[in-house]
């Protein structure tokens, strides 16, 4: 169960019938076409495999608004939910206490859409995610393979880290991360369906890991 298969860009019912057959998923609250109830919410957090709530900051969803999904999806059952580690305490706070109290991991994630920092601000910010999370997930934009060896340098360890190379030049750390510790790695549910730049399909990225291994 190392790939989750990330899921956006569809209507509350495309999103249920997509987590057939899956065993691990992330739910992209914030890209489901469609204002979500709590009802939608618990319809699609009951589902029997493990779930990932996530809800970025867009235009159209305020904080509360986010926090409110956030919230109901823990209640209704998600097994882990992504925190932003950049986000105020008056968000994080509530969401970090509700997933304590359900047994809900607790993913703080780092997103750097520009460039990959050095190893020691890397390190840094590992140290900072996982302060509050369970799990530090680490997602850089790679401009080069040196970009690539630093973010996979920091499975060098025994935190719990998701490294993720974000672009077309960071495709094989989405391949091999898992290979080298990292919890779990992201996909596609098929081409033309990718919730981040240079995503892979499911298929296609379990054929290549399992030509690795």
């Amino acid at each position: 169960m190392n790939v989750c298969v990330s899921i956006g860009d569809c209507s509350v019912e495309e999103c249920i019938k997509s987590l057939q057959d899956l065993e691990l998923a992330e739910i992209r609250l914030d890209k489901i076409n469609a204002k979500l109830s709590t009802d939608d919410v618990k319809n699609i957090f009951s589902q029997k495999l493990k779930l990932i709530a996530t809800c970025r900051a867009t235009k159209t969803l305020n904080d509360t608004e986010r926090k409110n999904l956030l919230l109901s999806a823990i209640d209704a059952g998600a097994a882990y939910v992504d925190i932003e580690v950049e986000a105020s305490d008056a968000y994080k706070n509530e969401i970090l206490n509700k997933a304590k109290s359900k047994g809900c991991k607790i993913i703080i994630s780092y997103h750097n859409y520009e460039s990959t920092p050095k190893k020691g601000e890397l390190e840094q910010i590992v140290n900072w995610c996982l302060e509050a999370g369970d799990i530090a997930k680490i997602a850089c934009k790679v401009q080069s393979q040196h970009d690539n060896a630093r973010l996979l340098s920091l499975l060098d360890t025994d935190k719990k880290i998701i490294v993720i190379g974000m672009g077309e030049k960071g495709k094989i750390t989405r391949i091999v991360a898992p290979l080298l510790g990292s919890p779990f790695t992201y996909a596609s549910l098929k081409e033309g369906k990718e919730t981040a730049e240079g995503q892979i399909s499911v298929d296609r990225l379990k054929e290549l890991m399992r030509l690795l291994k």
